[in-house]
């Protein structure tokens, strides 16, 4: 029997995660997709949100993590996996157009160097930034982090957080555990500024399949017997 997704109905997040699996159709392994609405507005200081978070099952993805630090850290990085790390080198050969790779971490001093990058990295959401763990001293974990799982996500304009928690060939287990440590860290990171409730709605779909509203509250609830 084919599974349909009941229009209008409200999913428990593990009965989500099963018929997410048995509808993602597509030829190749689809992502998993998550979609928050929350109660904010992006255009005040104190409503944004952007943040890391680990996915204790991974992301399913191969990250290209480039570094930019100084001399010291260079070997460090690249001992720790990323393609490319570099200094003033590095720089310029992005300057130059080489956008080969996934995430940009830098060091805080390296950090003035870079802001003629900004119009090259700006649009491509490349920019290091404090917010997004791609600022840092210790640019060794950084690299460990982002390729062991750890993903950035940020409420666009209207409020909504969108992000990947796995692929749809992922056990059930580990996309509830995905979803759950999202759902903590925007619990966590609630901005300072929201009024009133916080959660709006949350819906998960694969990348090509149909979306299915989520129990957010029992999800919330869900402690670590999962």
């Amino acid at each position: 029997l084919k599974t349909v997704v009941v229009p209008g109905k409200t999913y428990d997040a593990k009965e989500a995660i099963e018929v997410m699996k048995q509808t993602a159709s597509a030829k190749f392994d689809e992502s998993a997709e998550v979609h928050v609405r929350l109660n904010i507005d992006p255009k005040y200081n104190d409503q944004q949100l952007r943040c890391t978070v680990p996915l204790p099952a991974g992301t399913g993805q191969t990250v290209r993590v480039a570094v930019i630090a100084g001399a010291d850290d260079v070997q460090a990085a690249k001992d720790a996996g990323a393609a490319y790390a570099g200094s003033e080198d590095l720089v310029e050969e992005i300057a130059g157009g080489m956008l080969d790779f996934d995430k940009l971490i830098a060091t805080p001093a390296m950090m003035p160097k870079l802001a003629k990058l900004g119009r090259v990295l700006g649009p491509k959401g490349l920019m290091p930034n404090p917010k997004a763990g791609t600022v840092t001293p210790n640019v060794a974990q950084a690299v460990a982090e982002f390729q062991g799982g750890k993903v950035e996500y940020r409420a666009d304009k209207a409020g909504i957080a969108h992000v990947m928690f796995g692929k749809c060939s992922f056990s059930a287990e580990d996309l509830l555990s995905n979803l759950k440590a999202v759902q903590e860290s925007i619990d966590a990171n609630k901005p300072t500024g929201v009024k009133g409730i916080y959660w709006k709605s949350m819906y998960i779909c694969s990348a090509m399949g149909p979306s299915m509203k989520i129990d957010y509250q029992a999800l919330q609830k869900l402690g670590g017997e999962q």
